[in-house]
């Protein structure tokens, strides 16, 4: 028997619109991004391009909601791209020839939907394919959005349920969509009437992509899923947010800590848990914030060094949220360190070993034998940190040479060496061949 082919086998890597273009993204947008990544960022293994939110409402122009507007939406009940922000989806089309221009890169195409059926097909009592069953039997009218006016939710018990579901995962598979990003759904808090709701309609997704004939990713959104349910989410899911949105406020990052410890162990091929996405580079760039459309990342260079440490340490999915084309070299190195994303594509049995005053260290390991050491100092003060060998692994006795991997320089590491880090800043380590 062949090895199991997997969707995810590494935590997925690439850009989403949502931190740069909030629900307003467009066809060109889209497009100039992914020749980007095709251009400078693919050999790193950087290969998603995920349109966000919104893409069937033509009145989208902002990250805020229009509350209750028109949106796209074909005869059975589906929503498709809205043909004044996405041109090419004219004539029934949809995304399919912009997944096939990005395919055409050596990328992945991906998109946002929003759990349940549109409020606007129930309203107008609109066909579903596949069953006689309409849009009004399917929808459960309590199980609603606290944040978006789109959706009702999908009520997994009636008639006509699942083959909705399978009708427009269908028609993302008839597209060449490789990655789905389900909103409101990894929260239960979220179907406060309807408990258990949003959990039902995963499985029913779950199903509709094992019946669409594509390798489709399912991420779900937004956290903070909760570790208990770890067993549910590993069985149906790929990705699942650990956190609510993630914007670049230190707050976020500093608590991010917390979350990685209490989910570290859990992600494994296929099944990844998500510290969301890399607020770097130029985001908001919808947005007028005083005479500037946007703004670049609020965190310092060292806090974007412990961003991108702690989220490949972790092995979180890499998705980041700045317009490309404004990178500047600062952040394409953050986005090209070969032996950092080394680390999130293969590194194993990440765990954090010591978190004292807020000095944290982590350690992870490769199959072949390769260690990963990184040092956080996330507190307000300068603080000494101290290597004991004995909880990395690693022979009191014998030194080590190793690379730190933000500065590329080489250096040898003593059992019990301290390092002095200033506030908000990271080292990280690799030694090769510590087992030798």
């Amino acid at each position: 028997m062949g090895e199991r082919e997997y969707v995810a086998k590494r935590p997925p890597m690439g850009w989403n619109s949502w931190d740069c273009y909030g629900a307003s993204v467009n066809e060109e947008q889209l497009l100039g991004n992914a020749r980007y990544m095709a251009e400078h960022l693919k050999d790193h293994g950087w290969e998603y391009v995920i349109c966000d939110i919104q893409w069937y409402e033509p009145t989208a122009d902002s990250h805020y909601y229009h509350k209750f507007t028109e949106l796209e939406m074909d005869e059975y009940s589906r929503l498709i791209p809205a043909v004044n922000r996405f041109p090419s989806a004219k004539d029934g089309k949809g995304f399919g020839p912009i997944a096939d221009q990005i395919h055409d890169m050596g990328l992945k195409f991906g998109i946002h939907i929003m759990r349940g059926i549109p409020r606007q097909a129930v309203h107008r009592n609109t066909k579903l394919m596949g069953t006689d069953a309409t849009a009004r039997d399917i929808a459960h009218a309590s199980s609603v959005c606290m944040w978006n006016t789109d959706m009702y939710g999908v009520d997994a018990k009636a008639k006509g349920a699942q083959e909705y579901y399978d009708s427009i995962f269908k028609m993302y598979a008839d597209w060449g969509i490789d990655y789905v990003k389900v909103d409101d759904i990894a929260r239960v808090d979220y179907a406060p009437e309807a408990p258990g709701a949003a959990f039902s309609e995963i499985e029913l997704i779950k199903n509709a992509i094992a019946n669409c004939g594509r390798k489709i990713v399912l991420s779900l959104s937004p956290g903070p899923a909760k570790v208990e349910q770890k067993d549910f989410l590993l069985n149906n899911a790929n990705m699942w947010r650990m956190t609510d949105d993630f914007w670049d406020k230190w707050e976020h990052l500093y608590g991010m800590f917390e979350r990685c410890y209490a989910w570290q162990g859990i992600g494994c091929k296929d099944h990844w848990p998500d510290c969301d996405m890399l607020p770097l580079g130029h985001v908001c760039v919808c947005n007028h914030e005083g005479a500037e459309k946007g703004h670049f990342s609020h965190f310092t260079q060292d806090e974007q060094k412990i961003l991108m440490t702690l989220w490949c340490m972790f092995r979180s999915p890499l998705m980041f949220g700045g317009e490309l084309r404004d990178n500047d070299d600062f952040t394409n190195s953050l986005l090209t360190n070969d032996r950092i994303l080394n680390m999130q594509k293969n590194g194993r049995k990440a765990r954090q070993i010591m978190r004292k005053d807020d000095c944290i260290i982590w350690r992870s390991v490769t199959k072949d034998e390769r260690l990963y050491i990184a040092l956080f100092n996330i507190s307000e003060n300068e603080q000494k940190i101290k290597l004991k060998f004995k909880d990395l692994g690693l022979s009191a006795r014998k030194k080590y040479m190793s690379v730190e991997m933000w500065s590329n320089v080489a250096k040898e590491l003593s059992n019990g060496e301290k390092f002095k880090l200033k506030p908000h800043s990271v080292l990280c380590f690799e030694i090769d061949n510590y087992l030798q």
